[in-house]
């Protein structure tokens, strides 16, 4: 097992978890900011912008996943605030960080949009990153497997919890998150492909069809209705992400991505 401790400052313990967070948002902001001038976005607005959307960002993956796991907390509120722990709901941010990006762009007289599609792939590859602090903490996993042989060895032994080997849920999430980044990077060099809003639109089916599957996988999740809460979030971002598409091709003459 790997101590989700990597290294002490004096009596500060720095985990993995939040390393892998940070080394997320590093690469996240870096390449935003190199995309932003093929959308005439200046550098500075994305530096501004993370400074404001981030902590907002984690407060809202926070109480998503406090809401949804109230039972753990209420007999300890205290442990609402250790968010070292673990237990943050990409959900819960993905919502935060949004809103604070609609208010950001109107405030900057910059098309939501086009912020959006220099954001999205970011986004993604955060995630991917993001994922292996789930992995450090021996969280976010799947049903009881026999073996796990083929996954290199420190994997295996680390995903070895309460006397049982355990689905890596979050291997395949930030597996899926890494593929649709790299399909991302190569349809939007694609000459009048892609329209302005559908480097956006392709991530949310693109990660709402991978994180509906891989969330049925898992045993630490909430169920609502017969299904897990995320999987009804997944649902709702495939047909959102898909409708806008259809919507946005038939009834809007809209400048592709690279013009």
């Amino acid at each position: 097992m790997i101590d989700p401790i990597a290294f002490q400052l004096g009596p500060i313990s720095i985990r993995w978890y939040a390393l892998c967070i940070i080394a997320g948002l590093i690469l996240a902001v870096y390449l935003s900011a190199k995309e932003a001038p093929r959308k005439r976005i200046r550098e500075d607005d994305v530096y501004d912008f993370i400074l404001y959307a981030f902590p907002i960002a984690i407060l809202g993956a926070r109480l998503y996943y406090v809401i949804f796991s109230w039972d753990q907390y209420k007999d300890n509120p205290l442990e609402i605030f250790a968010i070292w722990n673990g237990g943050l709901a990409i959900y819960g941010g993905l919502l935060a960080g949004f809103l604070v990006l609609v208010f950001f762009t109107r405030y900057r007289f910059i098309n939501t949009w086009d912020f959006l599609d220099i954001a999205a792939p970011s986004v993604m590859i955060a995630q991917s990153i993001g994922r292996w602090g789930n992995f450090f903490n021996q969280e976010a996993y799947g049903a009881k497997v026999d073996h796990l042989n083929f996954l290199p060895a420190f994997i295996r032994e680390q995903m070895y919890i309460d006397g049982s080997y355990r689905q890596p849920t979050f291997l395949y999430e930030s597996l899926w998150n890494l593929l649709g980044f790299i399909l991302i990077l190569f349809l939007r060099r694609k000459p009048k492909l892609l329209k302005q809003g559908e480097i956006t639109l392709f991530y949310l089916i693109w990660y709402g069809l991978g994180r509906f599957f891989i969330e049925g996988m898992r045993t630490d999740s909430l169920m609502l209705a017969g299904l897990r809460v995320s999987q009804w979030f997944s649902l709702i971002l495939v047909v959102t992400g898909l409708g806008l598409l259809v919507y946005r091709r038939k009834k809007q003459n809209l400048p592709y991505y690279q013009s």
